[in-house]
């Protein structure tokens, strides 16, 4: 578990400015004099901060932030991870309302109590908000709980562009977070952290999940094969298994398996890298990433 320091205070600024520069006037007018009024005589009112929320939608919208190179560098710049990909309007609001006019003590309260009650696009919100607030220790369960949703976008938005998982889980946490990912096709190389926190469990776990998906007659992800690759030569079947999806016929997979051979630092697996490179004279390895991988498998 890593231990983060957040600054709210260039956190909120930024939000702010995104909610300003993208609400018409009337809006931003009317989120102004609502943090003001919870600033002052309301600030300890739980009852006055839920139903601030509660309007957010209605006074500002819905809509799709619109953000340039500098506001995603700002982001990154102000908290190592944080993007704003594919944020909206009220998401920023309410994240930066929560922020300002809750105390470090009412924070992991509030936030509780706002996840129990909140619809779908509202529990997005305070998942991709997870790596901006105070004590970051307090959320594990809280983040979770969204990884147990069956719905994807709820999943994603704890997976996805998030550091919180890659930088509090331990490794049995983290873990089963890939194996869902892989479970529900979701994709890997969205998730922040993934090659830092491979580890030779996971490639274990994957492995057997590939064995019981070809057993059925059923497809493997190619993604599958990144965790696999740097402990291959540690694991049951590891090489074999990269062996085996070298033969395959679909070119995603033959590129996974090649990617994760030249992973790993086994000599077997650089002889088996070799061999199939040497015949197939036209691939090019430096060609290829994980990305490109994930984009011919057509995940979403």
């Amino acid at each position: 578990m890593a231990i983060v320091s957040v600054n709210r205070e260039k956190i909120i600024e930024l939000l702010e400015k995104w909610v300003k520069s993208n609400a018409h006037p009337e809006g931003w007018n009317w989120f102004a004099r609502k943090r003001d009024s919870l600033l002052t005589e309301e600030k300890s009112s739980d009852r006055h901060m839920f139903m601030a929320m509660g309007q957010i939608f209605r006074k500002l919208g819905k809509k799709d932030l619109v953000l340039t190179e500098e506001d995603f560098a700002s982001a990154t710049n102000t908290r190592k991870g944080f993007t704003p990909k594919g944020w909206t309007i009220d998401q920023a609001a309410r994240l930066a309302l929560l922020l300002e006019t809750t105390s470090e003590d009412q924070f992991s309260d509030r936030l509780e109590t706002l996840c129990r009650s909140a619809d779908i696009s509202e529990l997005l919100t305070y998942y991709r908000g997870l790596p901006l607030y105070p004590s970051q220790e307090k959320y594990i369960f809280r983040a979770t709980e969204g990884l147990r949703s069956n719905i994807k976008s709820v999943f994603e938005s704890v997976a996805h562009h998030n550091p919180y998982p890659s930088e509090q889980f331990d490794e049995n946490a983290w873990n089963q977070m890939v194996l869902k990912a892989i479970f529900i096709g979701s994709r890997l190389d969205f998730i922040i952290g993934f090659d830092e926190r491979a580890n030779a469990k996971l490639a274990q776990m994957l492995c057997h999940y590939a064995h019981e998906r070809w057993a059925a007659s059923r497809v493997v992800t190619p993604e599958l094969w990144r965790a696999v690759g740097p402990f291959a030569h540690e694991i049951d079947s590891g090489l074999s298994d990269l062996e085996r999806v070298l033969s395959s016929e679909i070119e995603a997979e033959v590129e996974a398996a090649c990617l994760a051979l030249s992973q790993c630092p086994d000599n077997e697996a650089n002889d088996i890298l070799k061999i199939k490179l040497d015949a197939e004279n036209s691939f090019d390895l430096k060609s290829i990433s994980w990305t490109s991988i994930a984009n011919k498998s057509n995940l979403a």
